[in-house]
């Protein structure tokens, strides 16, 4: 079985870190998460939020950097995730226009990829629900798109919870994509009589997980990323929870 660590998207957590991040990280780190993704810096330095980390023996699994900063700020987000020690950058997402402009947008990316890994970072793109549910050619967004790109210059951070909503099936698509989805954000969603759907904590919605993370083994994931969108609980709580209940059904899941 493949080690795989657990870490947190810092988003779920984005009105704590705002208020108080040295304060929110130290929290994460107690519940026993082993890394975190940002979302954001919170107005640290590299160096603040690098000896912040190493204080509380948190690693920084990647970034989420959104096409605006790619675009303008390459060079900051490069520097930054170089001195936190980040093995990953992730592009949350890219509007409509950018999707069906594919191969322009694949050569952007392709660049992108160049530059990071020049440094020692992989970079990679992390989907929605839209992204299998619209089209290009014959083909589903999302294949399409990593049919256009190398496995040397795109990963995949594989959200299994928009897969799922979108109708397709997540562990398909880690068999489908094994090798290439070193990040997974783990999360859990339920559908209300309303048929709106929401994003709950691990174990209280309608995914399979077990299978998921089975699946996740298999296609050599390096990290569990924890998400949740929105939280009816207090987000730390909600982020306890989840991480509480992978500790108990997980225990063979050593922190790497």
């Amino acid at each position: 079985m493949n080690k795989m660590g657990i870490g947190l998207q810092l988003y779920t957590l984005r009105d704590e870190m705002s208020r108080d991040a040295a304060a929110t990280l130290q929290k994460v780190a107690e519940m026993g998460y082993a890394g975190v993704e940002f979302a954001g810096y919170y107005g640290f330095s590299p160096e603040q939020l690098k000896k912040l980390l190493n204080t509380l023996s948190l690693q920084a699994v990647g970034s989420h950097v959104n096409m605006e900063r790619l675009q303008n700020h390459l060079e900051e987000e490069i520097a930054m995730n170089v001195a936190l020690g980040s093995r990953y950058v992730i592009c949350p997402g890219i509007t409509q226009e950018q999707r069906q402009a594919l191969p322009e947008t694949v050569a952007f990316f392709n660049k992108c990829s160049e530059q990071f890994r020049r440094n020692g970072i992989e970079f990679g793109f992390h989907n929605h629900y839209v992204e299998f549910t619209e089209v290009y050619g014959d083909q589903i967004w999302f294949d399409a798109f990593f049919g256009s790109t190398s496995p040397e210059n795109m990963k995949s951070e594989l959200d299994v919870c928009w897969v799922h909503k979108a109708g397709s099936d997540p562990i398909a698509y880690l068999d489908k994509y094994a090798g290439r989805i070193p990040l997974i954000h783990l999360k859990d969603i339920r559908k209300f009589e309303s048929d709106t759907y929401q994003t709950v904590e691990l174990g209280r919605g309608e995914m399979n997980l077990p299978a998921i993370i089975r699946a996740a083994a298999r296609a050599g994931t390096e990290w569990l990323i924890v998400e949740q969108d929105d939280c009816d609980l207090p987000a730390l709580e909600s982020v306890q929870i989840s991480m509480d209940w992978l500790s108990q059904n997980y225990r063979f899941m050593e922190v790497i």
